[in-house]
């Protein structure tokens, strides 16, 4: 089933544009895929990035709130005939939104991978990107809701995540997980990875 891509603002769009067709901004990119190329590039698959700022807070309780997320820009993926070779991220600054910078790597190809995955569920999703910096991971997240706002952070329980390569030790790549099984998955983690609380200093004898 085709997923529901959202809809970037068109600031973001024209911004990355602009860079696209700036040598300037091509050149000072750290990507030298991007710089070797001479034909044609666009700029597509526009996903959210949203972040889930501290995991320990945010496992969901029996008849609590689901965890909020945080809108922090929009990814596109740039294509080159028939591969993607790089991605451009924006940012809401206070005059709008604005390209931030090109990059590449293995998050490149593990976003497009992990999309083609998705298409082949049998459920309509809104695909975003879920950041959780507390265990440098990054996800794919399917929302189940196709038309809602893409910049609304609520993560629903039945909502999928599929972590991208490279994920964090103990979680597989390319698996999809609801949203009600990989956050205590993920708190785990995180305490396991947590450095020890030291003991506390004595007091000195009087």
């Amino acid at each position: 089933m085709p997923l529901h891509v959202p809809p970037a603002p068109a600031p973001a769009l024209r911004s990355v544009l602009a860079a696209l067709g700036s040598p300037t901004a091509v050149n000072e990119a750290h990507t030298p895929s991007l710089r070797a190329l001479h034909g044609p590039v666009t700029a597509e698959l526009p996903l959210p990035v949203h972040v889930l700022d501290r995991l320990h807070a945010s496992a969901p309780t029996p008849g609590g709130r689901p965890p909020r997320t945080r809108l922090t820009g929009w990814r596109f993926l740039i294509r080159s005939g028939d591969r993607f070779v790089a991605a451009a991220d924006t940012r809401l600054t206070a005059d709008g939104w604005a390209f931030s910078h090109f990059f590449e790597g293995p998050y490149v190809a593990a976003t497009e991978r992990a999309l083609r995955q998705a298409e082949s569920l049998g459920q309509g999703y809104q695909p975003r990107l879920l950041s959780v910096p507390e265990l440098y991971m990054l996800t794919l997240w399917l929302h189940g809701a196709v038309n809602a706002d893409a910049s609304a952070g609520l993560l629903a329980a039945a909502d999928l995540l599929v972590p991208l390569a490279p994920a964090p030790p103990g979680i597989a790549a390319y698996r999809p997980h609801t949203v009600s099984e990989l956050l205590p998955v993920m708190t785990h983690r995180l305490r396991r990875t947590a450095p020890p609380t030291p003991p506390p200093v004595a007091a000195p004898a009087a």
